[in-house]
């Protein structure tokens, strides 16, 4: 094959390789993100199984939503955005030997201040309980199994806030594995706990509460070997005063606030669907959870992915490389992006369908649910497009601009979720999100336009066409599949699930072979790509 292709698309920096460290690093991002959510579904269906959806499964939800919350806002979101491009600034610019002391300093400084706030929810677990669910205290033994384990958990934030800090100093050592796979150590502990711990313990759901801390642990220690490598230590130190250490304080508050603003959204998506019909919460949450999958395996793959390069890139002073990696990045986003909007929309209800549709969830359930997906699935391009574009801020170390497009982009859902919800009820409000993201998208290639200049111009719009001139022809071929031989009509869940692979599968190959023949540089890129990973992976098994 040429690879023609494959070279104009690592040229994304002034080295070549570029293209195929971003590759690489976001193939091991997706196969870590991948592997999590099925373990998660698999801890889940545990959870369904011993606990079911009484006393105690309540109780451990909402007891594990409180540090998991500060987990999202503080520790693998706001730290990362902070962290990763001044430590990349300081190992460029002064070496190795001071990006360790800044670490340690930033390790030291984030122990301190997260025990402390591990002993403050300890001590105010009861009024935290309380304003997180104000419901329970009509139920005194719910409140007080409540407050008894987010005691237990409340601790998983110290562990879990240094895990990350250890992600952000190997991803910027373009070490992407350990940190990859970091999270699925949560949900194998928790798996562990259920399995082996709960027959022991009383009441059972303390497993699931010690499988949190194991997990917070865990996500930790797999990532200790690599830092070794690297030349770290765990010693402290206690520089506070540094003021790169400073910077990074600086810095994390606007994130830190971004991301709050983010978290309000879905939070505003729930609010607004409580006042709909019986439902119409759930019909969200279910629709959340598909769209999920296509944002964490490209949208965060990527946006970590290309953080550490970008940071670089401007550690050196070149802008112009930030533009093409990220030009580069948001070019096989779409490629990769924009074929799954038509497969989750054409595929709708089969999805819906085998996955949900048993016991309880009834077809008019699955009905709601594909209808709701529809809507929400029109964002998905964007959703992921917004990692990407916040990752080129970061690195550029502005962590306001996005905080303050996050704070627009949320009052756009929530007038347009005011003004849909009426005529077309929860999807109205899933219709709202996308619009959202558009606006959020938007903003951001706006702002960052001024900040690098053109981000892709023609270059850019002849990849959407040609993409979008194999989306099309693929869309309807899986059409015609799925109104041929409908999935949700095979007697046996086994035989549903094999349908729907194979109509999925059959409408990945067309849509890559329409690629190819279309000349598309993504394609051909990411096909030279597994040729060469499938060829090394030869060579070692010979």
């Amino acid at each position: 094959m040429s690879t023609v292709a494959a070279d104009r698309l690592d040229q994304v920096g002034e080295r070549k390789t570029e293209g195929p460290g971003i590759a690489r690093a976001a193939g091991a991002i997706s196969c870590g993100v991948f592997a999590s959510r099925i373990l998660g579904f698999v801890r889940d269906m545990l959870i369904a199984k011993f606990f079911g959806a009484g006393t105690m499964a309540d109780a451990f939800f909402v007891a594990f939503r409180i540090p998991s919350t500060l987990r999202e806002l503080f520790g693998e979101g706001a730290l990362s955005a902070s962290f990763v491009p001044v430590f990349t600034e300081t190992l460029n610019r002064k070496g190795k030997q001071e990006a360790w002391r800044l670490a340690r300093a930033t390790g030291s400084f984030l122990a301190a201040m997260l025990i402390v706030v591990s002993a403050a929810g300890i001590i105010a677990a009861p009024a935290i309980v309380w304003i997180m669910a104000p419901g329970f205290h009509v139920y005194p033994e719910k409140l007080s199994l409540t407050v008894f384990l987010t005691r237990i958990t409340f601790p998983y934030i110290l562990f879990v806030g240094i895990a990350a800090l250890f992600m952000g100093i190997l991803n910027s050592l373009r070490r992407y594995t350990a940190p990859a796979f970091a999270p699925t150590m949560l949900n194998l502990a928790m798996i562990g706990s259920v399995l082996f711990l709960s027959p022991l313990l009383n009441p059972p759901i303390t497993s699931l509460a010690i499988g949190v801390l194991l997990g917070g642990i865990g996500q930790m220690a797999i990532q200790i070997p690599d830092l070794r490598r690297e030349g770290g230590s765990l010693s402290l130190d206690f520089s506070w005063r540094d003021p790169a250490l400073r910077r990074i304080g600086k810095l994390m508050l606007p994130g830190l606030m971004g991301l709050i603003i983010t978290q309000a959204n879905f939070f505003i998506s729930t609010f607004l669907a409580s006042f709909l019909k019986e439902g119409s919460v759930s019909f969200l949450y279910y629709s959340f959870r598909l769209v999920q999958i296509p944002i964490g395996l490209v949208g965060v793959a990527l946006g970590t992915a290309i953080l550490p390069f970008l940071s670089s890139s401007v550690a050196r002073g070149s802008l112009d490389e930030l533009n093409r990696i990220t030009i580069f990045a948001l070019r096989v986003s779409l490629f990769i992006t924009i074929p799954i909007t038509f497969g989750m929309i054409i595929f709708r209800r089969a999805l819906v369908t085998v996955l949900f549709e048993r016991g309880q969830f009834t077809p008019s359930m699955s009905r709601e649910v594909a209808e709701t997906l529809l809507y929400l699935s029109l964002g998905i391009c964007f959703y992921v497009g917004d990692r990407i574009l916040v990752s080129a801020f970061y690195s550029l170390q502005d962590t306001r601009t996005p905080m303050v497009i996050s704070a627009i982009a949320v009052g756009v859902d929530i007038f347009c979720s005011i003004l849909l919800m009426g005529p077309f009820q929860v999807r109205g409000l899933a219709l709202a999100t996308s619009l959202a993201s558009l606006s959020h998208f938007t903003f951001l290639v706006t702002c960052l336009r001024k900040r690098v200049g053109r981000l892709g111009g023609g270059e850019l719009r002849l990849s959407i066409f040609k993409i979008i001139l194999s989306a099309v022809p693929m869309a309807l071929f899986c059409h015609f599949l799925v109104e041929s031989f409908p999935p949700w009509e095979q007697p046996r869940l086994l035989s549903r699930v094999v349908s729907l692979a194979g109509e999925m599968g059959a409408g990945g190959v067309a849509y890559l072979v329409l690629a190819l023949f279309t000349g598309s540089e993504e394609a051909k890129y990411l096909v030279e790509r597994f040729h060469k990973v499938f060829a090394q992976a030869g060579r070692r098994a010979r």
